[in-house]
């Protein structure tokens, strides 16, 4: 029997990049897979791409920043086990010089209260079945953050490192484990809204969206026991180490 036969899982941010490796991942161990996002046809896309492996999936439209929306969607959803909050964005201006307070806050709303409303919604349920898992997607940048991803992603990615530590502490004696998954560049269509273009040279060298699919994998089929706090994890080939241009 796959791991996590039985399972219910919830990716917000599940049509592309991170969150669609993650499904991927999850539904191969066993888990019946919701995936949310703002366009129905990636999502359905993904859908399809598990029901054709013999696997169970649902397309749940979302805007994450819609706090009554996701409580809705939590609502129609039901009981879930796990959680990977992998919604997020940038944008191509981000010196604090020029960003403006519009772009500011759209940052803000889907990387910071983009995670925070579905962890809130699902935390009352999980407290009362003494387990649950959620996985945070923030980044290297959450970490070391750098004038490449800019100010507002930079804050709202260390934000989730804090979020992180707090369900932890105030959640973890009920049974509920949080992560925070912590990559270096990926390639996702987040690269798209690179000031500078990115090379298909250099996007061969990234981690790959699978690569964190099944580093989601591995945290989510951990004992309940084992709590994986944080994982930092980057391309051999670091370029925040080198000097990104």
């Amino acid at each position: 029997m796959a791991k996590l036969t039985g399972k219910r899982v919830w990716i917000t941010g599940g049509g592309t990049g991170i969150g669609e490796a993650s499904a991927l991942a999850l539904a191969q161990s066993g888990a019946e897979v919701f995936v949310s996002g703002r366009r129905m046809e990636p999502l359905q896309a993904v859908v399809d791409k598990i029901t054709a492996q013999g696997g169970t999936a649902h397309a749940l439209p979302l805007d994450v920043t819609d706090a009554d929306a996701v409580q809705a969607a939590a609502d129609e959803i039901g009981q879930v086990d796990i959680l990977v909050a992998s919604a997020g964005l940038n944008i191509p201006t981000r010196a604090l010089d020029t960003v403006s307070a519009k772009d500011w806050e759209f940052v803000v709303d889907v990387n910071l209260n983009g995670v925070f409303y579905p962890c809130h919604a699902l935390l009352p349920g999980m407290r009362e079945r003494g387990d649950g898992q959620l996985i945070l997607i923030s980044s290297w940048a959450g970490r070391y953050g750098s004038r490449m991803t800019g100010a507002a992603y930079n804050t709202t990615k260390r934000a989730l490192i804090a979020l992180n530590e707090s369900i932890n502490d105030e959640s973890g004696a009920f049974g509920i484990r949080s992560t925070v998954i912590m990559p270096g560049e990926v390639v996702t269509p987040i690269l798209d809204k690179r000031p500078k273009p990115v090379s298909d040279d250099q996007k061969a060298r990234m981690l790959q969206a699978e690569d964190l699919g099944e580093t989601v994998r591995f945290v989510a089929e951990m004992p309940p026991r084992a709590c994986i706090n944080e994982v930092l994890i980057s391309p051999t080939w670091n370029r925040f180490y080198q000097g990104l241009d």
